[in-house]
């Protein structure tokens, strides 16, 4: 009776001390959604956003950085280029912009938590805004869908990064940081 005891009390504190609170939220796409779908990954926190846009028209695509590594670009890299990279500590916790139900992202704004934002496109069409539910959340990855002219939906998927020690290996989902 005794080892049961002990048992569930080992089992209790080593539950307790591994929990670590999934504040992962959802928000849903918007556009037309026509294409090829997209879906941004990476490891570690966002650092950089680069946009490409139609000067006076809609969004031809995008292209995050997480850590020091580019993911590829969703949409197309042609015309209008805009760029922002993110201070350390910094995240972007929303993004809102205006779209078309029958063709494109018109405008993107991503905003980060100093407040700093970059935006690109025109302010035509319907809007929307994206932020994530708990305030400990920042964006972790973007997803949607494109075609040859350019980004047609997005939907924005929000959570938290969390710090690991050094040598401890790294989680799959691209939620951890490691500490240096």
């Amino acid at each position: 009776m005794i080892y049961i005891l002990i048992f569930s009390l080992y089992c209790l504190t080593a539950g307790a001390q591994s929990y670590v609170p999934q504040y992962y939220s959802f928000s849903p796409a918007v556009g037309r959604g026509s294409g090829t779908s997209y879906s941004s990954s990476g490891e570690g926190r966002i650092t950089a956003i680069r946009v490409w846009e139609i000067n006076g028209a809609y969004i031809r695509g995008f292209q995050l950085r997480y850590g020091y590594a580019w993911t590829p670009v969703y949409g197309r890299n042609i015309n209008e280029e805009l760029e922002m990279l993110l201070f350390e500590d910094e995240a972007i916790v929303q993004i809102s912009g205006k779209y078309s139900d029958g063709n494109f992202i018109y405008q993107l704004k991503f905003v980060t938590n100093r407040g700093r934002f970059l935006m690109a496109g025109q302010p035509t069409g319907k809007s929307f805004n994206f932020y994530p539910r708990h305030s400990q959340s920042e964006l972790r990855l973007i997803s949607g869908r494109s075609d040859n002219n350019g980004i047609t939906s997005i939907a924005a998927h929000w959570g938290m990064v969390y710090p690991v020690a050094p040598g401890v290996p790294m989680s799959g989902n691209g939620t951890m940081l490691e500490l240096e």
